[in-house]
């Protein structure tokens, strides 16, 4: 895996510049407020005493009203509780950069180097022997039969298989998810962190130290990249009028 110390956004497209790709790779990005966190969704990160299928029904049990638009598969559903923080096999991505970038330096605590995580997902995918022989870099869709193992119902009744996490398109039905250019990572009952399966090729870790997560977050906003950006709903509004009057 590599990785690499950037300060300042400059810095990326100038790595980026000197990579010999044609640009026909995928790429997806993760920002992380510390570099020492690994890439493992919040469902295995604390030790839960409920199965994902209590979660999902406790959920619907309160939400089923509260939705705009009725989740029409247990995929749906999980799209909806990481959405609202409840602990999932999921971790969110990006195709951009920037918003990787964006959720990397924004929580920083000013101690912790943070990071943006850089994924092949096609890469990722092949440790999983997910391949189309047809199309170099295939991602199947939560839709395409391959995924329907990863179901919460699947991943119940074989408690006993353990596959190696894949990367997945799903559909952007949301204003959030679409402001993110958002894409997803779905674990199975095999716990290892992605950047840890197969030889970690499909990964590339880019470092900003602490001292740089200010300035960062002072160039993404001078690029338009803000709250409001990443989530375009009224609390964010809000939110950065109050931040405005300090």
């Amino acid at each position: 895996m590599n990785e690499v110390v950037i300060q300042s956004i400059s810095d990326f497209l100038e790595f980026r510049s000197k990579e010999a790709d044609d640009g026909t790779l995928v790429h997806w990005y993760r920002g992380q407020s510390n570099s020492g966190w690994s890439l493992v969704p919040g469902y295995f990160r604390r030790e839960m005493r409920l199965s994902e299928s209590t979660l999902m029904a406790r959920f619907k049990q309160s939400a089923a009203m509260l939705t705009e638009l009725e989740p029409k598969s247990d995929f749906d559903w999980l799209f909806v509780m990481q959405h609202y923080g409840v602990p999932t096999r999921l971790l969110d991505w990006s195709e951009s950069p920037l918003v990787g970038l964006y959720f990397a330096v924004e929580g920083a605590d000013g101690d912790s180097d943070a990071a943006l995580w850089r994924l092949n997902p096609s890469f990722l995918n092949r440790n999983a022997n997910i391949v189309d022989p047809d199309e170099e870099n295939y991602i199947p869709s939560f839709e395409d039969e391959v995924i329907q193992s990863y179901g919460p119902s699947s991943v119940r009744q074989n408690r006993r298989l353990e596959l190696f996490p894949v990367a997945t398109i799903a559909t952007r039905n949301n204003a959030r998810i679409q402001a993110q250019v958002g894409a997803f990572t779905v674990h199975h009952n095999n716990h290892v962190p992605i950047e840890q399966v197969g030889d970690g090729g499909h990964m590339s870790k880019f470092i900003i130290p602490a001292a740089s997560c200010a300035s960062v977050l002072k160039e993404l906003r001078l690029l338009g990249i803000n709250r409001f950006s990443m989530f375009p709903e009224l609390a964010s509004v809000g939110r950065q009028i109050k931040e405005s009057l300090v």
